[in-house]
């Protein structure tokens, strides 16, 4: 029983880790932009290709200290378009709760990281990315650069409370198996005999 609900437990990791494996490692890089200097937005302009698509869309927010988002929240929203018509159009939302990326033990700048969505067609030509401060932004921004990904695999958003759940089971069920375990009378039949008076053979 105790392997079953170790099984139910790694396919909820596996089903959960999906969804963020997807987004950053699925097809290869086109490229890294700046899109943040001295101290306002600017837009981004990108040649892109059919084959190229679908296109998955980051960005990285760097903050200056460990503590600077404080409230847990920094919003920021982004828009591509390509010929004048709009093809994304993302709210991102960067929370403190998920451990950010540390660029490096000695420094004390976190980068936070939000999935924007993909562009599923591309047309050849240049796409303009915009991004823009959001209603909420609690943080002591140091960069925001813009992370293109071609031939990127789609994510199920169903797929994460799905491996949650089983997650949730396998701990459970393991749990309890341990304590049933733990809490199992002994068999008497293997007990070792006891001698003396009332005590016989």
């Amino acid at each position: 029983m105790r392997f079953l609900f170790l099984l139910v437990l790694l396919a909820g990791a596996a089903l959960g880790l999906y969804p963020w494996a997807i987004a950053n490692f699925s097809g290869s890089e086109i490229g890294t932009w700046s899109v943040y200097e001295a101290g306002r937005f600017v837009p981004a302009e990108i040649s892109l290709r059919p084959s190229d698509a679908p296109v998955r869309v980051l960005v990285d927010l760097t903050v200056w200290r460990p503590h600077a988002v404080q409230s847990g929240r920094a919003q920021l929203g982004i828009t591509a378009a390509h010929d004048g018509r709009r093809v994304l159009e993302e709210t991102l939302d960067f929370r403190a709760g998920p451990t950010p990326r540390q660029k490096s033990p000695q420094i004390t700048e976190r980068v936070f990281r939000d999935d924007a969505g993909l562009i599923e067609a591309v047309d050849a030509g240049t796409y303009r990315f915009d991004l823009s401060r959001g209603n909420v932004v609690d943080a002591d921004i140091k960069a925001v650069e813009l992370v293109l990904r071609r031939e990127s695999g789609a994510v199920d958003s169903r797929m994460q409370p799905v491996g949650l759940s089983l997650m949730g089971v396998g701990v459970v069920g393991l749990v309890l198996a341990f304590r049933r375990r733990r809490n199992r009378p002994d068999n008497p039949n293997c007990q070792p005999p006891r001698w003396g008076r009332g005590n016989g053979p």
